[in-house]
């Protein structure tokens, strides 16, 4: 959601100030492109997980505030709505340990949370809707106690001059309106950081983006929504509407919506800055003091605060990062498309999954981006969201395949030959792409296994839909707990 932002009321000539700024920022930003000034990549990647709080019905518990109190570590931070939490995990280097040590440390600090969260009332859950999630737990009222929850939702809602329409068509189909972001608090998701040199971020950005169609075909866990079965990763579709800013006129005319997968292959992180710039007025028109090419020619670091903020307000599928940590610049792709869970070693063998892929993909002779269109990538990637493990996905070479052959027989031997170019230890390699690979040949991930466990808990038992789904998400709970892969689960 971006950074901290006090409340405020902004002005035409705020607005007009911050362009500037924002432009002044990218103008400093080429510079130190130029120049080189930005530390040298070190393999450092990072995590970062969304939770959901429920209660021991299963049903969302409006408890964040309470939950953070008791659980008292700074790793842990709110969202959204009032029954999200987020982990930031520490960044690590991509070695020989990386992901066993990522594993326990996660797992670790989800037990000592749930532990303390209980006695406030409520449970931990890594998954990307919260199956009971309905109407009343999104409103107004859900907001987390952060001015910058109300202030974004202020700016979304004056642009678009209008309520939220969220229509979308699945195996069921949905149609409301919203008064407020707050349908976005359904959608928790895990994102993936990896720090890499300007002169390879390109690649790096392209290759996550021509892979988008299977990873989150075969990570997909969220098909419900508001009781409704929906897209199996209904959270793309969700997140794509609930903060778009354009009404229907805008969108007729074109107009690029700030929940983007983009519309071409880049040369540099510098194309994706400077189409956040041309495309996308400000939301949260916060100017700070500093000067960026005073700094720069004074020989200090500039934060480029104004350009950070508005890219936080842009919310790519992939998206670019400029961040300064101990007065040294450095970049990230931030791979923002997987849901949350369904347990940790699920999350971590997305994560390998991905890290391998993407390694093996940028050293190729000739990239995949280059035999592919990008439009060919976006339709990959929204077939993935609505068909799952299910999805047929294009891919250069081959025409069209069921992703799980694809992952199976193409993608699964590059992510081992990323990781092992990585370092990565092999007991690691084989235990978390081979989670990957029992996906494929189970056909069970996270959203095949909900539908499959409330179908047999609503059409064999016979409760009512919601009363399925709470039992349902709580078997899902217990399961995630036990942090066995998800493809291992049996169904009710």
């Amino acid at each position: 959601m971006g950074r901290d932002v006090s409340g405020a009321v902004f002005s035409r000539e705020d607005r007009q100030r911050y362009r500037q700024k924002v432009r002044a920022c990218l103008d400093v930003f080429a510079r130190m492109l130029s120049e080189a000034r930005f530390d040298p990549e070190r393999r450092s990647v990072g995590l970062e997980i969304e939770l959901n709080l429920t209660d021991e019905q299963g049903d969302p518990a409006m408890l964040n505030a309470e939950a953070l109190e008791a659980i008292a570590d700074p790793d842990f931070q709110t969202e959204l709505g009032r029954f999200n939490l987020e982990i930031n995990v520490p960044p690590r280097l991509l070695d020989e340990s990386a992901f066993g040590e990522l594993e326990q440390g996660v797992r670790r600090s989800l037990n000592h949370a749930e532990e303390r969260a209980r006695t406030v009332g409520a449970h931990m859950m890594l998954i990307g809707i919260l199956p009971t999630v309905s109407e009343q737990h999104l409103t107004r009222d859900s907001f987390s106690d952060n001015p910058r929850y109300e202030l974004l939702n202020e700016q979304i809602f004056a642009a678009r001059g209008e309520d939220l329409e969220i229509s979308i068509n699945g195996v069921q189909r949905l149609s409301t309106f919203a008064d407020t972001i707050a349908p976005e608090a359904a959608c928790t998701s895990v994102q993936l950081h990896q720090q890499v040199e300007p002169e390879a971020f390109a690649s790096f950005w392209n290759a996550a983006q021509a892979i988008a169609g299977a990873q989150v075909a075969v990570a997909a866990n969220s098909p419900f929504f508001f009781g409704k079965e929906l897209w199996n990763e209904t959270r793309i579709a969700l997140f794509e509407q609930a903060t778009d800013t354009r009404p229907e006129e805008l969108k007729a005319q074109g107009v690029r919506p700030r929940v983007w997968f983009g519309e071409r292959w880049i040369t540099s992180i510098f194309d994706l800055f400077e189409e956040n710039v041309r495309y996308f007025p400000a939301l949260l028109p916060v100017c700070e003091d500093e000067d960026p090419a005073e700094m720069l020619e004074r020989g200090d670091t500039p934060s480029l605060a104004e350009l950070r903020l508005h890219n936080g307000t842009v919310y790519r599928w992939n998206r670019p990062i400029y961040d300064v940590v101990g007065d040294r610049p450095h970049l990230r792709v931030e791979n923002r498309l997987l849901p949350s869970g369904p347990s940790v070693i699920d999350i971590c063998a997305n994560a390998a999954f991905y890290y391998g892929l993407v390694r093996t993909l940028v050293a190729e002779e000739r990239p995949l981006w280059t035999r592919m269109s990008f439009s060919a990538a976006e339709e990959n990637f929204h077939a993935g969201a609505r068909d799952g493990i299910e999805a047929r996905l294009y891919w250069p070479g081959i025409g069209e395949v069921p992703v799980s052959e694809l992952v199976l027989r193409r993608l699964l031997p590059a992510a081992h030959e990323g990781l092992e170019q990585a370092g990565i230890a092999a007991s690691d390699r084989e235990r978390l792409l081979g989670v990957i690979e029992r996906r494929c040949v189970t056909m069970q991930n996270g959203a095949a296994w909900q539908s499959a466990a409330f179908h047999r808990l609503y059409e064999g038992e016979g409760p009512d839909r919601l009363e399925a789904l709470r039992r349902m998400t709580v078997l899902y709970r217990e399961h995630m707990h036990a942090n066995q892969p998800v493809h291992a689960w049996p169904l009710p």
